[in-house]
């Protein structure tokens, strides 16, 4: 067990805590919801910078750092929709959770035959995880602060990593396609 597996470990403890923040009977619920988000997303940052400054890299934290993530996003999406159930929201949701289990399911077969480089983390990926977190810490904040509209800024930015999302996603599938297609040729 090391810093960057702990803070790994720490975020996915943070998930539960985030749920009964959400659901406080108390008026600033959503600041708590939002200051614990922007935690998890710092924990984020954090444990991948420690990891490589302190060559603290290990199988269980590459494993479960992603895994982390995934449900800390999944869960504030829920909350949001749950919360504000329209269907742009709802759908944007759903690209980004449908996404995120494809790619997750494409990049495990991918390491199963031993071509995990072809799917690796693009930038394109990167600059959505941005807007998708800010997004969401936006959206969890939702009230306006200093005079702009930080929930419309967020729908935008949910939007923006929501089209991103679709992009990186057709990105690893057509660097996947000749090993996905592989397979099918030696049936035919």
């Amino acid at each position: 067990m090391n810093i960057p597996n702990l803070l790994t470990l720490l975020r996915i403890a943070l998930i539960p805590v985030l749920v009964l923040a959400f659901y406080l009977p108390i008026g600033w619920a959503r600041e708590i919801s939002a200051a614990l988000f922007l935690l998890a997303a710092v924990t984020d940052w954090l444990d991948g910078y420690l990891a490589r400054r302190l060559g603290q890299s290990s199988p269980f934290g590459a494993f479960l750092d992603p895994v982390a993530d995934k449900l800390m996003v999944a869960v504030a999406l829920v909350l949001l929709v749950q919360d504000d159930p329209s269907p742009f929201l709802a759908i944007a949701a759903a690209i980004i959770i449908g996404r995120e289990i494809a790619i997750s399911a494409l990049r495990e077969w991918m390491a199963e035959l031993g071509k995990r480089a072809h799917v690796a983390v693009s930038r394109v990926g990167k600059v959505k995880t941005t807007a998708q977190m800010v997004a969401i810490l936006l959206l969890l904040y939702h009230d306006p602060l200093v005079g702009l509209p930080i929930a419309d800024i967020g729908y935008v930015l949910l939007y923006l990593a929501a089209g991103l999302t679709l992009w990186s996603m057709f990105i690893y599938l057509r660097a996947a396609w000749p090993v996905l297609m592989a397979g099918r040729e030696s049936t035919n």
